[in-house]
């Protein structure tokens, strides 16, 4: 496992935008008049496209109602009146050592492009991503055009890449596309839904990463 380059969800992962996730679609679910759904049922969506997510949360609604829930979704989610999800404790610091250390770093991410872009520059993290990609650009997880695109465009070979994320739909996109996973224990599926899902190990905090693969890529294989 020689990897070149690394691959991270947003969401769940980087960002712990949960509450604000699950706080946005029940106000849209209420707005359109859709009956409430639990809490576990809306976390258990997040790291899908939104449409993808919304049909998985509705099943039994006609596509016009759901079409409806994604637009008060997006509305509420994007409002410059709720304050700015906070990025996970080492975020910063973690993508900046693994730069420093010549690794190319990417994402991958249920969000649209309009809001991964006004992230991306309110967190001041755009300039150290070498490739994106979002929901509305390329299938949803777990459906691996997302990685295989960001792939092509950086010249990694599957075998080269890791994904990084906190839902078994990162690691089942990982498997899809022929690459490794690698799981994070703080976002919405638990470590034992990660594993299950062929994650290579499961860490506990973003500044855990780089010390991982320098042993992975020293041949200890820590978690195998």
């Amino acid at each position: 496992m020689n990897f070149r380059l690394l691959v991270f969800d947003w969401d769940g992962t980087l960002m712990d935008s949960e509450a604000r996730i699950v706080a946005c679609m029940r106000s849209a679910l209420a707005d359109v008049g859709c009956p409430p759904q639990p809490d576990g049922a809306i976390r258990n969506i997040i790291g899908l496209g939104l449409t993808e997510a919304i049909a998985e949360l509705l099943p039994g609604e006609p596509e016009g109602t759901r079409v409806q829930v994604g637009a008060c979704y997006r509305e509420r989610f994007l409002s410059r009146e709720r304050e700015p999800s906070p990025m996970f404790d080492g975020a910063w610091e973690t993508l900046n050592h693994l730069v420093d250390a010549g690794y190319l770093l990417a994402v991958a991410t249920g969000k649209s492009r309009r809001g991964l872009e006004r992230e991306l520059q309110s967190t001041g993290l755009k300039s150290l991503f070498h490739a994106t990609r979002c929901a509305d650009e390329a299938f949803s997880k777990p459906h691996p055009e997302m990685l295989e695109q960001i792939m092509d465009q950086l010249g990694a070979r599957p075998a080269q890449t890791l994904m990084i994320g906190d839902t078994e739909y990162d690691m089942q996109m990982a498997a899809n596309a022929g690459a490794r996973g690698l799981g994070v224990t703080f976002g919405v599926h638990p470590p034992e839904r990660l594993l299950r899902h062929r994650a290579l190990h499961c860490v506990e905090s973003l500044p855990e990463i780089p010390g991982w693969l320098q042993q992975v890529q020293a041949g200890a294989a820590v978690g195998l």
